[in-house]
Protein backbone atom coordinates (compact mmCIF):
# COMPACT_ATOMS: atom_id res chain seq x y z
CA UNK A 1 0.00 0.00 0.00
CA UNK A 2 0.94 3.45 -0.72
CA UNK A 3 1.20 5.69 2.10
CA UNK A 4 1.91 8.62 -0.10
CA UNK A 5 -1.52 8.07 -2.16
CA UNK A 6 -3.37 9.06 1.18
CA UNK A 7 -3.39 12.88 1.37
CA UNK A 8 -5.69 15.22 4.26
CA UNK A 9 -7.40 17.09 1.95
CA UNK A 10 -7.70 20.25 4.69
CA UNK A 11 -9.17 23.26 4.00
CA UNK A 12 -8.71 26.67 4.96
CA UNK A 13 -10.81 26.97 8.42
CA UNK A 14 -8.59 23.30 9.13
CA UNK A 15 -5.66 25.58 8.66
CA UNK A 16 -6.52 28.15 11.12
CA UNK A 17 -7.37 25.94 13.82
CA UNK A 18 -4.19 24.25 13.48
CA UNK A 19 -2.06 27.79 13.89
CA UNK A 20 -4.53 28.65 16.45
CA UNK A 21 -3.34 25.31 18.28
CA UNK A 22 0.13 26.01 17.41
CA UNK A 23 -0.02 29.79 18.64
CA UNK A 24 -1.05 28.58 22.59
CA UNK A 25 1.53 25.57 22.63
CA UNK A 26 4.09 28.58 21.99
CA UNK A 27 2.49 31.01 24.27
CA UNK A 28 2.54 28.23 27.12
CA UNK A 29 6.61 27.60 26.17
CA UNK A 30 6.81 32.09 26.64
CA UNK A 31 5.06 31.38 29.76
CA UNK A 32 6.65 29.05 31.35
CA UNK A 33 9.92 30.19 30.80
CA UNK A 34 9.14 33.43 33.02
CA UNK A 35 8.71 30.88 36.27
CA UNK A 36 12.30 29.31 35.16
CA UNK A 37 14.80 30.28 37.82
CA UNK A 38 16.26 27.17 38.80
CA UNK A 39 17.09 23.71 37.44
CA UNK A 40 14.42 21.88 39.95
CA UNK A 41 12.04 24.64 37.89
CA UNK A 42 13.29 23.55 34.76
CA UNK A 43 13.50 20.07 35.12
CA UNK A 44 11.03 19.35 38.17
CA UNK A 45 8.34 22.00 37.56
CA UNK A 46 9.57 23.11 41.21
CA UNK A 47 7.36 20.87 42.69
CA UNK A 48 5.01 22.78 42.70
CA UNK A 49 1.73 20.98 40.29
CA UNK A 50 -1.68 20.42 42.04
CA UNK A 51 -2.60 16.51 41.44
CA UNK A 52 -5.09 16.74 38.69
CA UNK A 53 -2.18 18.75 36.63
CA UNK A 54 0.28 15.96 36.90
CA UNK A 55 -2.54 13.00 36.84
CA UNK A 56 -3.58 14.68 33.17
CA UNK A 57 0.16 15.46 32.22
CA UNK A 58 0.93 11.48 33.54
CA UNK A 59 -1.76 10.11 30.93
CA UNK A 60 -1.15 12.65 28.08
CA UNK A 61 2.69 11.74 27.96
CA UNK A 62 1.95 8.59 27.11
CA UNK A 63 -1.01 9.46 25.05
CA UNK A 64 1.62 9.89 22.15
CA UNK A 65 1.77 8.91 18.44
CA UNK A 66 2.64 5.62 19.56
CA UNK A 67 -0.08 4.85 21.57
CA UNK A 68 -2.65 6.81 19.36
CA UNK A 69 -1.76 5.10 16.16
CA UNK A 70 -0.22 2.32 17.31
CA UNK A 71 -2.83 1.24 19.59
CA UNK A 72 -5.25 1.72 16.66
CA UNK A 73 -2.79 -0.11 13.95
CA UNK A 74 -3.27 -2.87 16.92
CA UNK A 75 -7.23 -2.54 17.02
CA UNK A 76 -6.98 -2.63 13.27
CA UNK A 77 -4.78 -5.83 13.10
CA UNK A 78 -5.77 -8.05 16.08
CA UNK A 79 -9.31 -6.49 17.12
CA UNK A 80 -10.19 -6.10 21.11
CA UNK A 81 -7.66 -8.08 22.49
CA UNK A 82 -5.87 -4.28 22.34
CA UNK A 83 -7.62 -3.79 25.54
CA UNK A 84 -5.42 -5.74 27.49
CA UNK A 85 -2.91 -2.95 27.22
CA UNK A 86 -4.94 -0.70 28.94
CA UNK A 87 -7.52 -3.04 31.38
CA UNK A 88 -5.03 -5.82 32.48
CA UNK A 89 -1.81 -3.95 31.77
CA UNK A 90 -1.66 0.21 32.37
CA UNK A 91 -4.31 0.72 35.16
CA UNK A 92 -3.38 -2.15 37.77
CA UNK A 93 0.33 -0.72 37.23
CA UNK A 94 -0.53 2.86 38.01
CA UNK A 95 -2.37 2.09 40.76
CA UNK A 96 0.92 0.15 42.24
CA UNK A 97 2.70 3.08 41.37
CA UNK A 98 0.32 5.79 43.21
CA UNK A 99 0.01 3.18 46.36
CA UNK A 100 3.08 1.27 46.87
CA UNK A 101 5.50 3.33 45.29
CA UNK A 102 5.27 6.85 45.66
CA UNK A 103 5.83 7.34 49.21
CA UNK A 104 9.40 6.25 47.83
CA UNK A 105 10.04 8.34 45.05
CA UNK A 106 8.31 11.26 46.58
CA UNK A 107 9.69 10.84 49.93
CA UNK A 108 13.30 9.93 49.01
CA UNK A 109 13.55 13.98 47.22
CA UNK A 110 15.31 12.30 44.02
CA UNK A 111 14.96 14.14 40.85
CA UNK A 112 14.61 10.97 38.89
CA UNK A 113 14.36 7.33 38.80
CA UNK A 114 18.42 6.73 38.13
CA UNK A 115 18.56 8.59 41.16
CA UNK A 116 16.65 6.42 43.18
CA UNK A 117 18.77 3.95 41.93
CA UNK A 118 22.29 5.04 42.76
CA UNK A 119 20.51 5.38 46.49
CA UNK A 120 20.03 1.89 46.60
CA UNK A 121 22.43 0.03 45.20
CA UNK A 122 25.33 2.46 44.34
CA UNK A 123 27.28 4.16 40.81
CA UNK A 124 27.17 0.74 38.76
CA UNK A 125 23.38 0.52 38.54
CA UNK A 126 22.94 4.70 38.47
CA UNK A 127 24.88 4.35 35.63
CA UNK A 128 23.66 1.27 33.83
CA UNK A 129 20.16 2.59 34.27
CA UNK A 130 21.07 6.01 33.22
CA UNK A 131 22.57 5.23 29.72
CA UNK A 132 19.73 3.03 28.57
CA UNK A 133 17.50 5.01 30.02
CA UNK A 134 18.78 7.82 27.80
CA UNK A 135 19.08 5.81 25.06
CA UNK A 136 15.75 4.55 25.05
CA UNK A 137 14.19 7.99 24.93
CA UNK A 138 16.08 9.13 21.99
CA UNK A 139 14.79 5.79 20.38
CA UNK A 140 11.23 6.29 21.39
CA UNK A 141 11.19 9.70 20.61
CA UNK A 142 12.16 8.40 17.02
CA UNK A 143 9.00 6.85 16.84
CA UNK A 144 6.74 10.02 17.55
CA UNK A 145 8.76 12.01 15.48
CA UNK A 146 8.22 9.76 12.40
CA UNK A 147 4.73 9.37 12.67
CA UNK A 148 4.46 13.72 13.85
CA UNK A 149 6.61 13.90 10.18
CA UNK A 150 3.84 11.70 8.33
CA UNK A 151 0.93 13.62 9.43
CA UNK A 152 2.63 16.95 7.71
CA UNK A 153 3.73 14.82 5.17
CA UNK A 154 0.32 14.14 4.46
CA UNK A 155 -1.31 17.40 5.18
CA UNK A 156 0.51 19.36 3.20
CA UNK A 157 2.37 16.78 0.56
CA UNK A 158 5.85 17.59 1.83
CA UNK A 159 9.00 15.76 1.70
CA UNK A 160 9.12 12.98 4.90
CA UNK A 161 12.57 14.54 4.84
CA UNK A 162 11.45 17.81 5.58
CA UNK A 163 8.55 16.95 7.63
CA UNK A 164 10.52 15.12 10.36
CA UNK A 165 13.16 18.38 10.10
CA UNK A 166 9.74 20.46 10.94
CA UNK A 167 8.60 18.59 13.45
CA UNK A 168 11.17 18.37 15.46
CA UNK A 169 11.83 22.20 15.35
CA UNK A 170 7.74 22.73 16.71
CA UNK A 171 8.51 20.35 19.45
CA UNK A 172 12.31 21.58 20.51
CA UNK A 173 11.45 25.26 20.79
CA UNK A 174 8.67 24.95 23.62
CA UNK A 175 10.58 22.51 25.70
CA UNK A 176 13.68 24.46 25.27
CA UNK A 177 11.79 27.83 26.33
CA UNK A 178 10.23 26.49 29.83
CA UNK A 179 11.58 22.85 30.56
CA UNK A 180 8.94 20.39 32.18
CA UNK A 181 6.53 22.94 33.03
CA UNK A 182 6.13 23.72 29.37
CA UNK A 183 5.71 20.55 28.71
CA UNK A 184 3.29 19.82 31.01
CA UNK A 185 1.29 22.05 30.68
CA UNK A 186 1.00 21.77 26.91
CA UNK A 187 0.24 18.20 27.86
CA UNK A 188 -2.54 18.99 29.65
CA UNK A 189 -3.81 21.04 26.63
CA UNK A 190 -3.08 18.14 24.49
CA UNK A 191 -5.03 15.87 26.41
CA UNK A 192 -8.55 17.80 26.01
CA UNK A 193 -7.41 18.88 22.39
CA UNK A 194 -7.12 14.74 21.54
CA UNK A 195 -10.05 14.06 22.86
CA UNK A 196 -11.77 16.65 21.24
CA UNK A 197 -10.51 15.07 17.89
CA UNK A 198 -10.70 11.76 18.50
CA UNK A 199 -14.32 11.68 19.59
CA UNK A 200 -16.34 12.67 16.72
CA UNK A 201 -13.90 10.40 14.79
CA UNK A 202 -15.39 7.54 16.68
CA UNK A 203 -18.81 8.72 16.34
CA UNK A 204 -18.67 9.43 13.08
CA UNK A 205 -17.16 6.15 12.01
CA UNK A 206 -19.60 4.02 13.74
CA UNK A 207 -22.21 5.73 12.06
CA UNK A 208 -21.08 4.97 8.59
CA UNK A 209 -20.46 1.22 9.68
CA UNK A 210 -24.09 1.03 10.88
CA UNK A 211 -23.19 1.27 14.77
CA UNK A 212 -21.87 -1.73 16.74
CA UNK A 213 -24.50 -4.22 15.47
CA UNK A 214 -23.46 -3.42 11.62
CA UNK A 215 -19.78 -3.57 12.60
CA UNK A 216 -20.60 -7.32 14.01
CA UNK A 217 -22.12 -8.13 10.61
CA UNK A 218 -19.54 -6.60 8.96
CA UNK A 219 -17.06 -8.56 10.24
CA UNK A 220 -18.69 -11.31 10.53
CA UNK A 221 -19.00 -11.58 7.18
CA UNK A 222 -15.69 -11.31 6.14
CA UNK A 223 -14.51 -13.85 9.04
CA UNK A 224 -12.60 -11.35 11.30
CA UNK A 225 -15.73 -11.78 14.15
CA UNK A 226 -13.60 -13.48 16.51
CA UNK A 227 -11.72 -9.93 16.91
CA UNK A 228 -14.56 -8.43 18.69
CA UNK A 229 -13.21 -10.92 21.89
CA UNK A 230 -10.78 -9.94 24.06
CA UNK A 231 -9.66 -13.06 25.54
CA UNK A 232 -7.76 -15.36 24.82
CA UNK A 233 -6.04 -13.16 22.74
CA UNK A 234 -4.29 -15.01 20.49
CA UNK A 235 -3.99 -12.54 17.69
CA UNK A 236 -2.11 -10.55 20.57
CA UNK A 237 0.26 -13.08 21.51
CA UNK A 238 0.59 -15.19 18.31
CA UNK A 239 0.43 -18.34 20.75
CA UNK A 240 -1.98 -20.91 19.49
CA UNK A 241 -2.21 -22.51 22.74
CA UNK A 242 -5.17 -20.26 24.30
CA UNK A 243 -3.79 -21.35 28.10
CA UNK A 244 -0.44 -19.86 27.08
CA UNK A 245 -1.58 -16.84 25.25
CA UNK A 246 -3.68 -16.12 28.35
CA UNK A 247 -0.71 -16.22 30.91
CA UNK A 248 1.50 -14.35 28.31
CA UNK A 249 -0.66 -11.62 28.69
CA UNK A 250 -1.35 -11.70 32.40
CA UNK A 251 2.47 -11.84 33.00
CA UNK A 252 4.22 -10.73 29.91
CA UNK A 253 2.14 -8.03 29.44
CA UNK A 254 0.10 -7.31 32.37
CA UNK A 255 2.80 -7.73 35.16
CA UNK A 256 6.32 -7.42 33.55
CA UNK A 257 6.11 -4.85 30.61
CA UNK A 258 3.13 -2.88 31.77
CA UNK A 259 4.47 -2.58 35.48
CA UNK A 260 7.68 -2.09 34.23
CA UNK A 261 6.68 0.89 32.05
CA UNK A 262 4.33 2.85 34.31
CA UNK A 263 6.26 2.19 37.73
CA UNK A 264 9.85 2.91 36.77
CA UNK A 265 10.09 4.68 33.39
CA UNK A 266 10.82 8.32 34.34
CA UNK A 267 8.88 9.29 31.17
CA UNK A 268 5.59 9.08 33.15
CA UNK A 269 7.04 9.20 36.87
CA UNK A 270 9.15 12.52 35.92
CA UNK A 271 5.35 13.92 35.62
CA UNK A 272 4.05 12.81 39.10
CA UNK A 273 7.41 13.97 40.66
CA UNK A 274 6.77 17.71 39.64
CA UNK A 275 3.26 17.28 42.49
CA UNK A 276 3.23 19.72 45.51
CA UNK A 277 2.77 17.21 47.64
CA UNK A 278 2.98 13.65 48.92
CA UNK A 279 -0.80 13.27 48.82
CA UNK A 280 -0.85 15.04 45.45
CA UNK A 281 1.81 12.78 44.09
CA UNK A 282 0.04 9.50 45.02
CA UNK A 283 -3.13 10.80 43.70
CA UNK A 284 -1.93 12.03 40.71
CA UNK A 285 -2.04 8.57 39.21
CA UNK A 286 -5.26 7.54 40.30
CA UNK A 287 -6.56 10.34 38.40
CA UNK A 288 -4.84 9.30 36.05
CA UNK A 289 -6.30 5.94 35.67
CA UNK A 290 -10.43 7.06 35.44
CA UNK A 291 -9.86 9.02 31.86
CA UNK A 292 -7.04 6.04 31.05
CA UNK A 293 -9.42 3.33 31.09
CA UNK A 294 -11.66 4.91 28.57
CA UNK A 295 -9.42 6.21 26.31
CA UNK A 296 -9.43 2.46 24.16
CA UNK A 297 -13.21 3.58 23.19
CA UNK A 298 -11.94 6.49 21.02
CA UNK A 299 -8.46 5.07 20.21
CA UNK A 300 -8.97 1.10 19.80
CA UNK A 301 -12.58 1.39 18.32
CA UNK A 302 -11.75 3.29 15.71
CA UNK A 303 -8.76 1.02 14.65
CA UNK A 304 -10.85 -1.89 14.81
CA UNK A 305 -13.52 0.02 12.30
CA UNK A 306 -10.71 0.50 10.43
CA UNK A 307 -9.54 -3.01 9.80
CA UNK A 308 -13.20 -3.50 8.42
CA UNK A 309 -14.03 -0.30 6.31
CA UNK A 310 -10.83 0.63 5.08
CA UNK A 311 -10.74 -0.68 1.50
CA UNK A 312 -7.16 -0.63 1.59
CA UNK A 313 -6.74 -2.46 4.53
CA UNK A 314 -9.47 -4.86 4.75
CA UNK A 315 -8.60 -6.09 1.58
CA UNK A 316 -4.78 -6.32 2.82
CA UNK A 317 -6.12 -8.74 5.79
CA UNK A 318 -8.53 -10.90 3.33
CA UNK A 319 -5.87 -11.63 1.25
CA UNK A 320 -3.17 -12.25 3.78
CA UNK A 321 -1.00 -8.94 3.36
CA UNK A 322 0.25 -6.45 5.73
CA UNK A 323 -0.88 -3.56 5.22
CA UNK A 324 0.35 0.02 7.03
CA UNK A 325 -1.85 -0.23 9.89
CA UNK A 326 0.04 2.97 11.21
CA UNK A 327 -3.04 4.63 8.73
CA UNK A 328 -5.86 3.28 9.88
CA UNK A 329 -6.62 6.69 11.63
CA UNK A 330 -5.50 8.96 8.88
CA UNK A 331 -7.82 6.89 6.61
CA UNK A 332 -10.87 7.38 8.78
CA UNK A 333 -10.02 11.02 9.15
CA UNK A 334 -9.82 11.60 5.41
CA UNK A 335 -12.70 9.82 4.48
CA UNK A 336 -15.37 11.35 7.44
CA UNK A 337 -14.45 14.09 8.74
CA UNK A 338 -15.92 17.40 7.13
CA UNK A 339 -13.45 20.74 7.40
CA UNK A 340 -13.59 21.81 10.66
CA UNK A 341 -13.47 19.01 12.39
CA UNK A 342 -11.09 17.58 10.01
CA UNK A 343 -9.27 20.82 11.27
CA UNK A 344 -9.80 19.71 15.34
CA UNK A 345 -9.11 16.40 14.42
CA UNK A 346 -5.48 17.08 12.90
CA UNK A 347 -4.76 19.35 15.85
CA UNK A 348 -5.31 16.39 17.96
CA UNK A 349 -2.93 13.99 16.06
CA UNK A 350 -0.67 17.23 16.33
CA UNK A 351 -1.09 17.32 20.05
CA UNK A 352 -0.66 13.51 20.38
CA UNK A 353 2.46 13.24 18.72
CA UNK A 354 4.14 16.31 20.14
CA UNK A 355 3.15 14.76 23.56
CA UNK A 356 4.61 12.01 23.36
CA UNK A 357 7.77 13.65 21.87
CA UNK A 358 8.36 16.04 24.18
CA UNK A 359 7.89 13.71 27.13
CA UNK A 360 10.60 11.77 25.96
CA UNK A 361 13.14 14.52 25.64
CA UNK A 362 12.58 16.11 28.85
CA UNK A 363 13.07 13.16 30.57
CA UNK A 364 16.10 12.57 28.48
CA UNK A 365 17.28 15.93 29.33
CA UNK A 366 17.28 15.78 33.17
CA UNK A 367 18.57 12.37 33.25
CA UNK A 368 21.57 13.30 31.29
CA UNK A 369 22.00 16.68 32.72
CA UNK A 370 21.62 15.36 36.15
CA UNK A 371 21.94 11.70 36.33
CA UNK A 372 25.07 11.74 33.68
CA UNK A 373 26.54 15.04 32.91
CA UNK A 374 26.34 16.56 36.74
CA UNK A 375 27.43 13.40 38.56
CA UNK A 376 30.28 12.00 36.01
CA UNK A 377 31.93 14.74 34.22
CA UNK A 378 31.17 18.19 35.24
CA UNK A 379 30.24 18.21 39.32
CA UNK A 380 29.29 21.31 41.60
CA UNK A 381 28.44 23.92 38.98
CA UNK A 382 25.42 26.46 39.80
CA UNK A 383 22.19 26.07 38.68
CA UNK A 384 22.75 28.05 35.07
CA UNK A 385 25.52 25.87 34.37
CA UNK A 386 23.24 22.82 34.57
CA UNK A 387 20.37 24.55 32.50
CA UNK A 388 22.16 25.21 29.43
CA UNK A 389 23.12 21.92 29.58
CA UNK A 390 19.53 20.94 29.75
CA UNK A 391 18.61 23.12 26.78
CA UNK A 392 22.03 22.32 25.01
CA UNK A 393 20.97 18.08 25.05
CA UNK A 394 17.27 19.03 23.87
CA UNK A 395 18.77 19.98 20.99
CA UNK A 396 21.41 17.04 20.87
CA UNK A 397 18.54 14.39 21.50
CA UNK A 398 16.43 16.17 19.03
CA UNK A 399 18.59 15.95 16.60
CA UNK A 400 19.41 12.09 17.05
CA UNK A 401 15.84 11.57 17.25
CA UNK A 402 15.93 12.52 13.41
CA UNK A 403 18.17 9.52 12.79
CA UNK A 404 16.59 7.42 14.86
CA UNK A 405 13.12 7.74 13.20
CA UNK A 406 14.35 6.13 10.38
CA UNK A 407 13.95 2.72 12.38
CA UNK A 408 10.69 3.62 12.81
CA UNK A 409 9.91 3.23 9.11
CA UNK A 410 10.74 0.12 8.73
CA UNK A 411 7.59 -1.12 11.31
CA UNK A 412 4.46 -1.39 10.23
CA UNK A 413 2.92 -1.13 13.55
CA UNK A 414 4.73 1.14 15.82
CA UNK A 415 3.56 -0.80 18.58
CA UNK A 416 5.54 -3.61 17.28
CA UNK A 417 8.80 -2.09 17.70
CA UNK A 418 8.20 0.50 21.02
CA UNK A 419 7.05 -3.25 22.88
CA UNK A 420 10.57 -4.70 21.90
CA UNK A 421 12.36 -1.76 23.10
CA UNK A 422 10.23 -1.58 26.64
CA UNK A 423 11.09 -5.33 27.28
CA UNK A 424 15.16 -4.55 26.65
CA UNK A 425 14.70 -1.66 29.08
CA UNK A 426 11.81 -1.78 31.11
CA UNK A 427 11.22 -4.80 32.40
CA UNK A 428 14.78 -5.78 33.43
CA UNK A 429 14.64 -2.42 35.30
CA UNK A 430 11.48 -3.57 37.25
CA UNK A 431 12.62 -6.35 38.42
CA UNK A 432 15.85 -4.84 39.50
CA UNK A 433 13.75 -2.21 41.42
CA UNK A 434 11.05 -4.52 42.96
CA UNK A 435 13.97 -7.07 44.60
CA UNK A 436 15.52 -4.37 45.67
CA UNK A 437 12.64 -2.31 47.18
CA UNK A 438 11.53 -5.90 49.06
CA UNK A 439 14.68 -7.08 49.76
CA UNK A 440 17.29 -5.59 51.84
CA UNK A 441 19.97 -8.27 51.24
CA UNK A 442 20.58 -7.38 47.30
CA UNK A 443 23.66 -5.83 46.92
CA UNK A 444 25.13 -3.34 44.96
CA UNK A 445 27.35 -5.29 42.37
CA UNK A 446 23.56 -7.43 41.81
CA UNK A 447 22.12 -4.48 40.65
CA UNK A 448 23.64 -3.53 37.80
CA UNK A 449 24.58 -7.20 37.09
CA UNK A 450 20.92 -8.07 37.15
CA UNK A 451 19.88 -4.89 34.68
CA UNK A 452 22.89 -6.18 32.18
CA UNK A 453 22.08 -9.93 32.27
CA UNK A 454 18.48 -8.60 32.16
CA UNK A 455 19.05 -6.53 28.65
CA UNK A 456 21.13 -9.31 27.24
CA UNK A 457 18.40 -12.01 28.34
CA UNK A 458 15.37 -9.82 26.18
CA UNK A 459 17.81 -9.66 23.37
CA UNK A 460 19.03 -13.06 22.79
CA UNK A 461 14.86 -13.96 22.86
CA UNK A 462 14.45 -10.93 20.06
CA UNK A 463 16.93 -12.25 18.10
CA UNK A 464 15.93 -15.71 17.81
CA UNK A 465 12.07 -15.03 17.44
CA UNK A 466 10.40 -14.23 14.42
CA UNK A 467 10.69 -11.17 13.56
CA UNK A 468 10.83 -8.67 17.00
CA UNK A 469 14.12 -7.32 15.06
CA UNK A 470 13.03 -7.23 11.97
CA UNK A 471 15.69 -8.41 9.15
CA UNK A 472 18.06 -9.30 12.19
CA UNK A 473 15.59 -12.28 14.03
CA UNK A 474 16.57 -15.31 13.06
CA UNK A 475 13.18 -17.20 13.51
CA UNK A 476 14.64 -19.83 15.39
CA UNK A 477 11.76 -19.29 18.20
CA UNK A 478 8.57 -19.02 15.89
CA UNK A 479 6.57 -16.56 17.77
CA UNK A 480 4.66 -14.03 16.01
CA UNK A 481 2.41 -11.32 16.69
CA UNK A 482 3.99 -9.18 19.65
CA UNK A 483 4.65 -12.59 21.71
CA UNK A 484 7.73 -12.51 21.01
CA UNK A 485 8.11 -9.19 23.45
CA UNK A 486 6.38 -10.49 26.05
CA UNK A 487 8.65 -13.87 26.18
CA UNK A 488 11.35 -11.07 25.76
CA UNK A 489 10.67 -9.05 28.68
CA UNK A 490 9.19 -12.26 30.58
CA UNK A 491 12.33 -13.52 30.11
CA UNK A 492 14.33 -10.50 31.34
CA UNK A 493 12.52 -10.08 33.91
CA UNK A 494 13.30 -14.04 35.72
CA UNK A 495 16.74 -14.17 34.42
CA UNK A 496 17.48 -10.70 36.16
CA UNK A 497 15.96 -11.68 38.84
CA UNK A 498 17.89 -15.48 39.03
CA UNK A 499 21.38 -13.10 38.60
CA UNK A 500 20.73 -10.86 41.40
CA UNK A 501 19.99 -13.46 43.66
CA UNK A 502 22.81 -15.43 43.40
CA UNK A 503 24.84 -12.50 43.04
CA UNK A 504 23.61 -11.32 46.27
CA UNK A 505 24.53 -14.01 48.03
CA UNK A 506 27.86 -14.13 46.72
CA UNK A 507 28.43 -10.07 47.65
CA UNK A 508 28.26 -7.56 50.29
CA UNK A 509 25.22 -5.92 51.26
CA UNK A 510 24.85 -2.39 52.16
CA UNK A 511 24.70 -1.63 55.86
CA UNK A 512 20.47 -1.96 56.94
CA UNK A 513 20.76 1.89 58.73
CA UNK A 514 21.84 2.94 54.85
CA UNK A 515 18.19 2.11 53.52
CA UNK A 516 15.96 4.18 55.38
CA UNK A 517 13.66 5.15 52.71
CA UNK A 518 14.34 2.35 50.36
CA UNK A 519 13.63 -0.75 51.44
CA UNK A 520 10.26 -1.51 52.53
CA UNK A 521 11.61 -3.58 55.65
CA UNK A 522 13.82 -0.56 57.19
CA UNK A 523 11.89 2.25 56.36
CA UNK A 524 9.63 3.04 59.22
CA UNK A 525 5.81 3.79 58.91
CA UNK A 526 5.98 7.36 60.48
CA UNK A 527 8.21 8.24 57.11
CA UNK A 528 5.07 7.45 55.17
CA UNK A 529 2.39 9.70 55.08
CA UNK A 530 -0.86 7.72 56.30
CA UNK A 531 -4.21 8.26 54.10
CA UNK A 532 -5.83 9.52 56.89
CA UNK A 533 -7.87 12.00 54.88
CA UNK A 534 -11.73 11.11 55.16
CA UNK A 535 -12.48 13.26 51.84
CA UNK A 536 -13.32 10.50 49.28
CA UNK A 537 -11.38 12.38 46.21
CA UNK A 538 -8.71 13.47 48.83
CA UNK A 539 -7.95 9.52 49.74
CA UNK A 540 -6.07 7.93 47.14
CA UNK A 541 -7.08 4.45 48.87
CA UNK A 542 -10.64 5.42 48.10
CA UNK A 543 -9.67 6.68 44.84
CA UNK A 544 -7.96 3.65 44.10
CA UNK A 545 -10.50 1.18 44.95
CA UNK A 546 -12.71 2.90 43.11
CA UNK A 547 -10.54 3.04 39.74
CA UNK A 548 -10.00 -0.73 40.52
CA UNK A 549 -13.69 -1.55 40.63
CA UNK A 550 -14.47 0.37 37.57
CA UNK A 551 -11.96 -1.90 35.07
CA UNK A 552 -12.97 -5.42 37.09
CA UNK A 553 -16.66 -4.42 35.26
CA UNK A 554 -14.98 -3.21 32.08
CA UNK A 555 -13.14 -6.51 31.96
CA UNK A 556 -16.25 -8.72 32.86
CA UNK A 557 -18.26 -6.31 30.49
CA UNK A 558 -15.98 -6.51 26.95
CA UNK A 559 -14.12 -10.29 28.04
Amino acid sequence: MDSSALRLDAGPVDYVLIALYFVFVLGIGLLARRQVSSSIDFFMSGRSLPAWVTGLAFISANLGAVEIMGMSASGAKMGMPTFHYYWIGAIPAMLFLAIVMMPFYYGSGVRSVPEFMKRRFGTGAHLVNAISFALAQVLIAGVNLFLLAKIVNMLLGWDMTVSTIVAAVIVLSYITLGGLSAAIYNEVLQFFVIVAALLPLTLAALHKVGGWDGLQAKMKAAGTDGELSSWPGNSLTGFTDSVWSVIGIVFGLGFVLSFGYWTTNFVEVQRVMASKDMNSARRAPIIGTFPKMFIPFIIIIPGIIAGALVPEIAKAKASGGNPDYNNSLLYLMSDLLPNGLLGVAIAGMLAAFMAGMAANISAFNTVFSYDIWQEYVVKDRDDAYYIKIGRIMTVVATVIAIGTSLLARSYSNAMDYLQTLFGFFNAPLFATFILGMFWKRMTPTAGWAGLVSGTVGALVVAVLSENALGDLSQDVIHIGGQGASFVAAGTAFVVDIVVSVIVSLMTQPKPAESLRGLVYSETPKEDFEEDTNTSFFKSPTKLAGLSLLLVIILNVVFH
